[in-house]
């Protein structure tokens, strides 16, 4: 595909900013574009797994801190519909939405597969994290002790919000203009943070889906 017709679809404010990373070069912005796309390939895996290991093991955990296999769907008239969480209730809301929209028998796994990462990383933050007495935090045994509810909120917001980036297909490849994957590679690590705090068993596998450096080290060669 030419440089004009891709400007056409991709959108000429999106791809200037790798035009300009190129010095003005449209073959480069045209293979740079396509590098980007493949980094953020390249970490779809690992996002998926995290995803996945830290979704069900806040469930595993709140099953337990509330004796509640079913709790995703109790606690909507309980902790998620607190006076403290404002007229929102955010959390009340994706599971009543995920009620209406699955089809069939509604099942607390069902439930749970339908929330998207920000619901579980909501659970540390402040407001929803005291009406659960921190219990979340049982979630990740092997953290240092200088680590608390703060530290890791960090990490999951910053994994959250690359996350976004890559799912929908924003650059990842930029230090404001200059070609750098030096956020992505750091977000690297922090999900094998994570995952190390969660359990020590879970890096080792999911590095065997890791080409993340391999596809790094190709597009920085554009």
């Amino acid at each position: 595909m030419d440089y004009a017709k891709l400007e056409q679809y991709v959108s000429k404010p999106r791809l200037d900013r790798y035009l300009i990373s190129c010095s003005n070069s449209q073959a480069r912005a045209i293979n740079l574009y396509a590098e980007n796309i493949k980094v953020s390939q390249a970490f779809y895996p690992l996002m998926n797994l995290f995803e996945t290991f830290l979704r069900n093991n806040i469930n595993d955990n709140l099953s337990t801190h509330f004796s509640d296999s079913a709790w995703i769907i109790n606690q909507k008239t309980g902790f998620m519909s607190d006076p403290s969480l404002g007229p929102k209730y955010r959390m009340k809301k994706c599971v009543i939405d995920a009620e209406f929209n699955i089809r069939g028998t509604i099942t607390p796994g069902k439930i749970v597969s339908e929330q998207s990462l920000g619901f579980w990383t909501s659970l540390f933050e402040p407001s929803h994290y005291s009406l659960i007495s921190g219990s979340v935090i049982g979630c990740f045994p092997n953290k240092p002790a200088t680590a608390n509810r703060n530290t890791i909120a960090n990490y999951l917001k910053r994994i959250r919000e690359f996350r976004n980036r890559i799912y929908h297909n924003e650059a990842i490849c930029f230090n404001n203009i200059t070609i750098d994957f030096i956020h992505a590679s750091a977000i690297k690590s922090d999900i094998y943070t994570l995952l190390d705090w969660m359990d020590a068993d879970l890096k080792p596998y999911v590095q065997q889906f890791d080409n993340i450096s391999t596809a790094i080290v190709q597009a920085q060669a554009v």
